[in-house]
């Protein structure tokens, strides 16, 4: 049981990591100790996430990454299964901003041993409640190419809106890409975790 199991750093059980926890899923902050496995379920997924995403596959790409979460603009979030501990996925909150904007844009992405089994929408829903709470933000936002259609229906089936279109908007995979705007606040109805 994942309860009982220790940290890598042999101190406290798994569960102490979670910031929140769902039925299935649990979601943690990124630690050095997960990058052996995050490396390893990011390589296994290349064929999942080619064109859109591009997680870090390396040691080196890992820990250039995990300093740039450290950044106080950025939030991140691995989706953890309870069960066993597995990382199912991640999400990101970056270009955070507080005062009478309180928004962030939010990335995620599925490794492929946890794609269609529906982890990745109550991981992003305990993240949409810590984001709201904790956090203190008013609005999550995410941009995605309109034709990565699984990563637009799991911001659908999650409650976010689509509120536009812009073209040449981020750089991805050597070219500036059109991307769909999608957003949700924190007063809008959205699924909840029981």
């Amino acid at each position: 049981m994942a309860d009982d199991r220790r940290s890598a750093a042999g101190t406290a059980p798994e569960s102490d990591l979670y910031l929140a926890r769902g039925p299935r899923v649990g979601i943690r902050p990124f630690r050095s100790e997960d990058r052996a496995e995050f490396t390893a379920r990011a390589r296994e997924s290349t064929g999942l996430h080619r064109p859109w995403l591009f997680p870090p596959a390396d040691e080196a790409a890992y820990d250039a990454y995990l300093d740039r979460l450290r950044e106080p603009q950025r939030e991140g979030f691995l989706i953890c299964e309870l069960a066993d501990g597995r990382i199912a996925g991640y999400l990101t909150i970056n270009n955070i901003v507080h005062g009478g904007f309180r928004c962030g844009a939010a990335g995620y992405g599925a490794f492929a041993h946890a794609a269609g089994r529906g982890l990745m929408s109550e991981g992003l829903q305990l993240v949409l409640g810590y984001a709201f709470g904790p956090l203190g933000l008013h609005r999550i936002e995410v941009n995605v190419q309109p034709e990565n259609t699984a990563s637009i229906a799991l911001a659908r089936r999650n409650g976010f809106r689509k509120e536009g279109y812009s073209p040449d908007f981020l750089f991805v995979d050597g070219a500036w890409r059109d991307h769909e705007r999608w957003a949700i606040t924190s007063e809008m109805d959205r699924p909840r975790v029981p």
